[in-house]
């Protein structure tokens, strides 16, 4: 078993515990990435508790004793990376980029909507066409946020009386701020 894997069995009880899901484990370059998620998204106070957490488990197990390495825990963000098949088979639907490992008619980037997912293949549509790769195939794919729509949608901003309340999406929560009008 490889030291990901023991990681991930490590520590997925600790973020379970945390009202997290663990959605990847990477040790690559010295850097032990471990990205955590949740319904709605996940706020700083609960990346820095669950990076303690994590940090002292791993302190205490002593799970990667032979390598010096740097623990760095996220969430997966907007455009998150699909490294799984069960990172794409739950993206399924979603606008995806897809980098393979060699050039296929001289394109090694394909950006389209993915629409199946298996544990060996995915399927994307790019203009109107369908196109399969095998998971072994693919060097790098994340999902691609559409920032054109969102920088173009109408702010939920109340100019009626002297001060207005400014809404912001943030990890799926609703933030609030008073702001005076000037």
């Amino acid at each position: 078993m490889g030291v990901e894997q023991r990681v991930r069995e490590l520590v997925e009880p600790v973020v379970a515990l945390s009202g997290l899901d663990l959605y990847d484990v990477e040790l690559a370059s010295g850097i032990l990435r471990v990205t955590v998620d949740r319904q709605g998204g996940v706020d700083v106070d609960a990346i820095g508790e669950i990076s303690h957490a994590i940090s002292r488990l791993l302190d205490d197990e002593d799970v990667i004793s032979d390598t010096r390495y740097l623990l760095e825990v996220s969430s997966p963000g907007i455009e998150r990376r699909l490294r799984t098949p069960e990172h794409f088979a739950a993206n399924v639907d979603t606008e995806v980029r897809v980098r393979l490992t060699h050039a296929i008619d001289g394109v090694r980037r394909f950006d389209g909507r993915l629409v199946a997912a298996t544990p060996t293949r995915v399927e994307i549509e790019i203009d109107g066409n369908r196109r399969t790769f095998a998971h072994e195939d693919i060097s790098d794919a994340r999902t691609i946020f559409d920032w054109s729509t969102a920088l173009n949608r109408e702010p939920d901003v109340d100019l009626s009386d002297s001060s207005s309340t400014t809404k912001a999406q943030s990890s799926g929560r609703a933030m609030e701020k008073k702001a005076p009008v000037q």
